[in-house]
């Protein structure tokens, strides 16, 4: 099979950046054909080279709304899809989703688009909220199958007039890691490792948790990412003392290193589809604080595997982090059933079975699936 996916961003690497990974990285494998096309060259593009991925980057697909270059990339993507004559586009991320549909519906090539969290979903501000609603309905009928990566993102797009034929939940999975990099709760600890890993812009709350940990003076609070708002947040740190408390890490590639190494994990959000990093918490057996955002709670499991905490509230985030960091035997309580959930309902192969069934039911209404087994060495039934 011939597979062609399309992401906007690759001067980052979130969730929706490591789900293409980890699909394409895994059809390869299969013995698949996959190209991936992003948006302006960046970071991402060198991580899909370490795994021996495909991409292209495409200068005009950019997350600004501009008629001009958006005309210019859905183009760019017909002539592409035209010389690469993909079985499938998988389209990610709203901007790409949108442009990368307009594009299969000229050249009638069978398309998904994955919702890693709407971009009109409750927290987003407006008008971008309410334009990319209207936009969003528009687009719905371009796609032969919409995978929501959360039944609430699901739910959204239901109480919006889409069509709930089209509309399918298929949770986010991550491959499992050696034992060895689970995190180790049982230790003797002079200091409690707290961890967020999250991009420093308007999606995330840092100033929350920053505000809860200040007063939690025994505990380390590590953050990964970069992104416009590192600067404000190292500032705040600085201002209020806690710049020996509070480690700023940066962009970092090998994100399951550094969760061996922590006791608690957290992400504070305004908003979320369904995030991947709360799994990866979950299977390195770490216990899980989270705001209750989108389809947060479909992971976290309030009082058993962590804990869900309303959007910006500080207090209640203080409490749950002060019960975790003063308490060894409830993190690995907790971390436990967290690790036990994931191999129950989120790993990579439970994903990957959902996500090649819409595929083939997608390639079978468009008549393309006999064709496909027949080219296959591996039947498309056996993957």
């Amino acid at each position: 099979m011939r597979i062609l996916f399309i992401i906007t961003r690759a001067d980052t690497v979130g969730g929706a950046q490591v789900h293409v990974r980890d699909l394409s990285r895994y059809l390869v494998e299969a013995g698949h054909q996959v190209f991936v096309v992003t948006g302006e060259k960046g970071q991402y593009n060198d991580v899909l080279e370490d795994y021996s991925i495909q991409s292209y980057s495409c200068d005009t697909l950019k997350q600004p709304i501009s008629l001009k270059q958006d005309w210019e990339t859905r183009n760019y993507l017909i002539d592409l899809i035209r010389s690469f004559q993909p079985d499938l586009v998988s389209t990610h991320s709203s901007k790409a989703g949108i442009l990368g549909r307009l594009a299969c519906y000229a050249t009638n090539t069978p398309c998904i688009f994955t919702a890693h969290g709407w971009a009109f979903t409750s927290g987003v501000p407006e008008p971008k909220r309410s334009v990319y609603q209207l936009v969003e309905k528009f687009a719905e009928p371009l796609a032969d199958k919409i995978i929501c990566v959360s039944e609430n993102d699901r739910q959204i797009g239901l109480n919006c007039g889409m069509n709930s034929d089209r509309l399918i939940t298929v949770h986010n999975g991550m491959p499992d890691i050696p034992i060895e990099m689970r995190a180790n709760l049982v230790d003797d600890l002079h200091t409690v490792k707290i961890v967020m890993v999250a991009r420093f812009d308007k999606q995330k709350d840092h100033q929350t948790l920053l505000e809860a940990v200040k007063d939690i003076t025994e505990a380390q609070l590590d953050l990964i990412g970069d992104g416009p708002g590192l600067a404000n947040a190292k500032a705040y740190a600085t201002q209020n003392g806690m710049a020996d408390r509070v480690n700023f890490l940066g962009f970092q590639k090998d994100v399951a290193k550094f969760l061996a190494q922590s006791h608690i994990f957290t992400l504070i959000s305004n908003w979320e589809g369904f995030p991947r990093t709360i799994i990866e918490a979950m299977r390195a057996g770490l216990p899980v604080v989270a705001s209750d955002v989108g389809g947060v709670a479909e992971a976290v499991d309030d009082g058993v595997t962590g804990y869900c905490i309303p959007r910006g509230n500080v207090d209640v985030l203080r409490d749950r982090l002060s019960k975790l960091v003063k308490d060894a035997e409830l993190r690995q309580t907790m971390g436990q059933r967290g690790r036990q959930r994931y191999e129950a309902e989120f790993t990579f192969d439970h994903m990957f079975e959902k996500t090649f069934e819409v595929y083939k039911e997608v390639l079978a209404k468009r008549g393309k699936l006999d064709a496909l087994k027949a080219e296959l060495a591996t039947p498309v039934s056996d993957l």
